[in-house]
C-alpha cells in the first residue's frame, strides 16, 4: 500500500509540480497538497498571494511556493457517483507519495485495523511507550476526499508532536454516507476503543483538521446528545464547522485565502455531505450547535488568511458562551491547517507545542 520511498524520489521531485500544489519543503521536507482545493475558478486565473513581513522568514518563503488553481479537475454534482469517485481516485493518488515522505521523515508504526466495523489506521510515533492514552483523528477533505492514507501527513505530525497513539478513522465519504452514517462511523471507533481495547473515555480525545474538524465536533455533540458522554478533549485545526458558508470571513477574506479559492467545490461538497434542508443540523455545521449541555475541552487553531476564520470564532464563541474551557489560538497569515502544509516553520512548531500542552493537561498524561 506504501510505495518504497527509494523508488518514488525521483517521481516525487518531477511530479510535485505537475500534481500537487506545493512544491517540496526543501529536498528533505514532504510534499504537500490542500484539501478542497482541486479544481478551476471561474476566471481559471491564478491570484496573487499576500505575503505579509509579520510572519517568520520561513513561513513567507513557504507560501511564495504555493500555486493557486494549477489544474483543471470538474467540480462533480452533489449526487454525481461516478465524477467523485473519479476524483476520489485523482487527489488520492496525489496524496499517498506526501504520505508516504510523512513515513519516511518520522517513521511511525502503522497498523491497519478495524474497530467497530470501521477502517482505521493505528499509528504509534517512533519509540512510542504505551501511557494508556489515544487520540482518534478524523481527516479532512471536504468530507468527499482523501482517506486515512492519504492524510498521514497530519496523522503521523499530530502523533509525533504528543507522543500519542493515533486512530485514524477511515470513513467512508459522500456522497457514498452521508452525514448520519459518518457521525455513526466515528462514534462507533470511539466506543470500540472503549469496550475492545478497555480504554475509558477519559484516556480519549479526538481532534480534527478542516472538514474533519466539523466531523469530530459533529460527532461528540451526537454521543453527548445520545448520553453517551463525551472524550476528555477536542482539538481542531481550521475546522469547517458551516458548510453553509455563511460566515463573514467567506466573503471578506475570499481573494485572500490562498488554498480555499474554489467556494463551488465546497458547496457540491457539502451537498454531497448533507441535503440543504439538514445542513444546520448540529451534528452537520456545530456553529448551529447548544454546548449549554456540556462539551469537553476544546483547543481550536488556525490562520489569518483563511476563509473559515469566521466559522473559529463563531464555533469559539458558542463553547465560550456555555462556559466551556475552550482556546482560539489564531496565527497570524497562516493559511489552511498549516501546521502540516508549512510545517518544520516556526508557526507550525508552536502551533505543535500547544496542541500538546492542551492534551497533556486534559488527558493526564
Amino acid at each position: 500500500m506504501y510505495y518504497p520511498l527509494s523508488t518514488i524520489n525521483t517521481i516525487i521531485l518531477s511530479y510535485s509540480i505537475l500534481f500537487l500544489l506545493f512544491t517540496t519543503f526543501l529536498s528533505l521536507h514532504p510534499i504537500y497538497f490542500a484539501e478542497a482545493q482541486n479544481s478551476t475558478n471561474a476566471q481559471n486565473n491564478t491570484h496573487q498571494i499576500y505575503i505579509p513581513t509579520t510572519i517568520s522568514k520561513e513561513a513567507q518563503e513557504e507560501l511564495r511556493k504555493i500555486a493557486s488553481n494549477p489544474f483543471d479537475f470538474k467540480n462533480p454534482g452533489p449526487a454525481d457517483l461516478i465524477g467523485w469517485k473519479k476524483l476520489y481516485q485523482e487527489i488520492e493518488s496525489m496524496d499517498l507519495f506526501r504520505s508516504q515522505s510523512f513515513i519516511d521523515l518520522y517513521q511511525p508504526n502503522i497498523t491497519e485495523t478495524k474497530l467497530g466495523g470501521v477502517n482505521v489506521l493505528d499509528i504509534k510515533p517512533k519509540n512510542w511507550h504505551d501511557n494508556g492514552k489515544v487520540l482518534v483523528y478524523t481527516h479532512g477533505g471536504a468530507y468527499t476526499l482523501l482517506s486515512a492514507n492519504s492524510t498521514l501527513s497530519s496523522s503521523i505530525l499530530a502523533a509525533d508532536a504528543t507522543s500519542l497513539r493515533v486512530m485514524s478513522i477511515d470513513y467512508t465519504v459522500a456522497p457514498f454516507s452521508k452525514w448520519n452514517q459518518t457521525t455513526d462511523q466515528v462514534i462507533s471507533v470511539i466506543q470500540a476503543l472503549k469496550d475492545q481495547q478497555g480504554y475509558s473515555l477519559d484516556d480519549i480525545a479526538i481532534y480534527g483538521d478542516s472538514a474533519g474538524g466539523g466531523l469530530a465536533t459533529g460527532s461528540v455533540l451526537k454521543m453527548r446528545d445520545g448520553g453517551m458522554g463525551m472524550p476528555a478533549a477536542v482539538v481542531l485545526w481550521s475546522p469547517w464547522t458551516d458548510v453553509t458558508q455563511n460566515g463573514d470571513t467567506y466573503f471578506t477574506l475570499k481573494d485572500a485565502d490562498p488554498l480555499l479559492t474554489n467556494n463551488q467545490l465546497l458547496k457540491n461538497s457539502a451537498d454531497a455531505y448533507a441535503n440543504p434542508i439538514d445542513q444546520k443540523n448540529r451534528y452537520v455545521s456545530p456553529v448551529y450547535g447548544n454546548f449549554s449541555k456540556g462539551f469537553p475541552p476544546t483547543l481550536i487553531q488556525g490562520g489569518t488568511k483563511e476563509i473559515l476564520v469566521s466559522d473559529f470564532v463563531r464555533l469559539y464563541q458558542g463553547l465560550d458562551q456555555a462556559d466551556v474551557p475552550v482556546k482560539l489560538d489564531i496565527y497570524e497569515g497562516m493559511p489552511h491547517v498549516f501546521q502540516y502544509i508549512l510545517i518544520k516553520t516556526p508557526e507550525s512548531d508552536i502551533s505543535l507545542s500547544k496542541m500538546n500542552n492542551f492534551l497533556r493537561e486534559y488527558l493526564d498524561y
